[in-house]
């Protein structure tokens, strides 16, 4: 029972010096990377630079204990951290003490929120977020978050919490372009373009091994902060307008419930809501992807406790909501990982970052970190899966567009309520209009399929209408009205036949309805039948007076309902009598 709850128990038995020195090689690798990416995911949020290692540490520890993917790795991320910004924001000023403590308060609601759903086996409500949906929000606020970061590339004050003002203010600010920030920001993106495309290659070309090769080309952000500072520094660009970081304090997160007022709690229920449902659909995608190559399992309900704890964990350690990466846990992967004992490790790595090196960070430019912000989002732009969407579905088009509109115009909770409205109202409208079919015999066979795709054997006293979908109150109505207009359309019509193997429920309000249709065609001299009825749904209709009143029969396959009821029409090759 505990190791259900504490998977630490399980992989922790059979741990040894192999796989410590596995998930010691992937959490340095890892810390190399986290580094620029926490300070540079602190700024999205609105937040000092130290409080993204804050977010790198604790969370980290949290998911080792109960976590169940090997390879996964937890901390602040460029979408989530625009949320936090977006959510924070309303009701506190950006960087200040009181705003430090709302970020940290929603990352502690944020884990409360995942916490409960796993306890209580509710995954599934992230269910209501369709891929569509997460597609447009995740290549929308790549772009947003882009956008953002322009002002400390050119230097400029900006102001705009979408994207229409956002390159409004851009462009009236155009003019006070501080070329030097200009040339460090656009020479870091250049820089990490290059060596994201070209470095591993060329350090494979001169010698060094494939991981070697690999952990030195991901370290690509770290060398830009490491050469940006140094020049900074030494040609004290800061007194000619570079933007600097300046001061972090040195030491370990604070460890303290965030104390404020009730009613700032509930302002950010909401928005802490959706960030846990964000954080859960990306986290476990990405946990079953890593999983799945190495034929691996993880627990899905866990993975809410998991991700809770993290975030809980990071709300009491002065940090902000945090979730699973896809880069870092990549690289995690990539780097050798073997159990979560490998992100406990880079969390220790973090602390002694935190500890020893912010100092140095002194004449990091602001811009850099913008630099490696941008091109790290970049990557989340996916316009191939907009246009592919587009051809294959126009409705989760609608609602991928929708979400995408409401994230450059509104901002991006809007935009994800807005896209998942969509997609709601999308589904219901499915639902209420199943897709059903008049069917035909193919002859020469016992299939029956859609006379409109097929060549078929109909007959002129039997029809028969295929539902493919549940029968529930959305589309009782719809149901009724089919059915009672193919007896009234067609004078000659004797029998109509319900063709239900597609049907795997009939509620209360749908089987009303089947009452009322057998009464309506009794009414008009037509019998009403059923075929292909699956055991459950058969075993709910046996509770009720339905059968007893039933006007038709019910037949075990759709051939020998229609064979029963016109023998001349519906027959076999060399078939002389009723199967």
């Amino acid at each position: 029972m505990l190791s259900r709850y504490f998977p630490i128990l399980r992989w922790g038995q059979t741990y040894s010096p192999s796989l410590f020195a596995d998930d010691t090689l992937a959490a340095v690798i890892v810390t190399i990377m986290l580094i620029p990416q926490s300070l540079a995911y602190a700024m999205i949020a609105g937040l000092p630079p130290q409080v993204g290692l804050y977010a790198s540490m604790t969370p980290l520890i949290a998911y080792a204990i109960f976590g169940t993917s090997n390879t996964l790795a937890v901390g602040p991320v460029a979408v989530v951290s625009l949320m936090t910004a977006s959510a924070v924001g309303r009701i506190a000023e950006a960087g200040g003490p009181d705003y430090i403590i709302a970020a940290a308060a929603l990352a502690l609601i944020t884990g409360i929120t995942l916490l409960a759903l796993g306890l209580m086996r509710l995954g599934f409500l992230a269910n209501f977020l369709s891929h569509p949906i997460i597609a447009g929000f995740i290549t929308a606020s790549g772009v947003l978050i882009a956008a953002s970061q322009l002002k400390h590339v050119l230097g400029v004050p900006t102001h705009g919490e979408n994207l229409i003002a956002i390159l409004q203010s851009l462009t009236s600010h155009a003019v006070q372009t501080n070329p030097i920030t200009l040339a460090i920001g656009a020479g870091t993106i250049l820089f990490l373009f290059l060596t994201r495309r070209y470095l591993q290659k060329l350090l494979r070309n001169v010698g060094l091994g494939e991981k070697l090769a690999s952990a030195i080309a991901k370290a690509g952000p770290l060398l830009a902060v490491i050469g940006a500072t140094a020049i900074t520094a030494a040609f004290h660009l800061e007194a000619k307008g570079v933007a600097i970081v300046g001061d972090i304090p040195s030491g370990l997160p604070p460890i303290a419930i965030p104390q404020l007022d009730t009613s700032v709690w509930r302002d950010l229920a909401g928005a802490a809501f959706l960030i846990a449902i964000i954080s859960y659909v990306e986290t476990v995608s990405v946990a079953q992807t890593l999983a799945a190559k190495r034929r691996e399992r993880i627990d899905l309900d866990q993975e809410l406790i998991a991700l809770g704890t993290s975030n809980i964990a990071a709300g009491v350690s002065g940090g902000f909501p945090v979730t699973g990466g896809f880069a870092r846990s990549v690289v995690n992967f990539d780097a050798g990982a073997k159990t979560p004992a490998a992100g406990a490790f880079t969390a220790l790595g973090i602390a002694i970052a935190a500890l020893f090196l912010t100092p140095l960070l002194y004449y990091l430019p602001q811009a850099t970190l913008a630099a490696t912000i941008i091109v790290a989002v970049l990557s989340l732009i996916n316009l191939r899966v907009i246009k592919e969407t587009w051809v294959y579905s126009k409705s989760d088009f609608t609602a991928m567009a929708i979400t995408i509109a409401g994230v450059f115009l509104f901002g991006v909770e809007t935009g994800v309520v807005a896209g998942v409205s969509m997609s709601i109202l999308l589904l219901l409208y499915r639902a209420s209009r199943p897709h059903s079919a008049i069917v035909g015999q193919v002859r020469g066979t016992e299939h029956f399929r859609n006379i409109n795709r097929h060549e078929v054997i109909t007959s002129p006293s039997v029809v028969s209408l295929r539902i493919d979908g549940n029968l529930f109150f959305a589309n009782a109505r719809a149901l009724e009205d089919k059915l009672l207009g193919l007896a009234t359309d067609a004078p000659t019509i004797k029998h109509v036949v319900l063709m239900c193997s597609a049907i795997n429920e009939i509620d209360a309000s749908a089987l009303e309805s089947l009452e009322t249709i057998n009464e309506r065609l009794k009414d008009a001299g037509v019998a009403f039948h059923l075929s292909e009825v699956k055991g459950p749904v058969m075993d709910r209709l046996k509770r009720t007076d339905f059968l007893d009143h039933l006007t038709g029969r019910i037949f075990l396959s759709q051939y020998e309902a229609m064979h029963s009821l016109d023998r001349e029409t519906f027959t076999l090759p060399n078939s002389s009598s009723s199967p």
